[in-house]
């Protein structure tokens, strides 16, 4: 892929190998591009944070469940995603969103005149297909970090006279950053270049970079302009983390 990058058409059908760099400056050149990129980063900005902040008591919750049975439901509803088709998964959520189905079904049942609420073919409705995609990874990861911590740290910061939402900020959350920055990490990434969700549960906002660029591969068949988009998408995102490195590993170093 990073070799057809740099030609100017696939090299199929007897076509002669022609190299150019066009096609990452097709980045540069159409506004548009941009515009979608940042539309991605953000959506993926959103879904990472909304898995932390769903995902981090959930793991909590798992993490301190004494009853080995009540453990082993809650592994059990958490992976649950894991053995859906995603294809799947995202068109149940389609029966949800959309005009007349549950959740607009509740509300008008509550408010028989209001206006529909319009929720399918949005944005928050492709992160919520996102979130629940991609929420289990943010547990699990979580989850490793706060089982490892001993329940005598726990029981000392009580016995100072912390409660319970002192020893979870200045304890436990500190404790946890390795797990929710592994989560951020396992999330943002993919989210960035997903496709699927943006396509059916945002119609036609969904427009991303992974659509974009599954086009490119499936439509307008542009082999090399969906590779340099790729690889674009891939160096803005390890500049991110290249820039956030420092950030975490001195908020890591202080509260450790």
């Amino acid at each position: 892929m990073l070799g057809f990058s740099f030609l100017k058409v696939a090299p199929f059908g007897g076509r002669a190998i022609v190299w150019t760099l066009d096609n990452y400056l097709a980045f540069l050149k159409r506004p548009y591009l941009r515009d979608v990129a940042w539309t991605s980063l953000s959506i993926g900005i959103w879904t990472t944070l909304i898995c932390a902040v769903i995902g981090l008591p959930a793991a909590l919750a798992l993490a301190r469940s004494t009853f080995g049975r009540t453990r082993q439901v809650l592994f059990l509803l958490i992976i649950l995603p894991f053995w859906t088709n995603g294809l799947v998964r995202v068109f149940s959520w389609t029966m949800v969103l959309r005009d007349g189905g549950i959740i607009d079904g509740l509300y008008h049942w509550v408010f028989p005149d209001a206006a529909p609420l319009g929720l399918l073919y949005t944005y928050p409705a492709i992160v919520v297909g996102l979130v629940h995609a991609y929420l289990p990874y943010m547990i699990l990861t979580c989850y490793l970090s706060l089982v490892a911590i001993d329940d005598q740290i726990l029981e000392a910061a009580r016995s100072l006279g912390a409660r319970a939402p002192v020893v979870f900020w200045k304890v436990i959350l500190p404790l946890a950053t390795p797990g929710l920055i592994s989560g951020s990490v396992l999330i943002f990434v993919p989210v960035i270049g997903s496709f699927m969700e943006p396509r059916i549960l945002g119609g036609r906002v969904g427009v991303t970079m992974g659509t974009v660029i599954e086009d490119q591969f499936t439509q307008a068949f542009n082999w090399p302009l969906g590779a340099a988009l790729s690889f674009t998408m891939l160096a803005i995102v390890l500049l991110i983390f290249a820039l956030a490195a420092p950030v975490l590993k001195r908020q890591g170093g202080a509260r450790a």
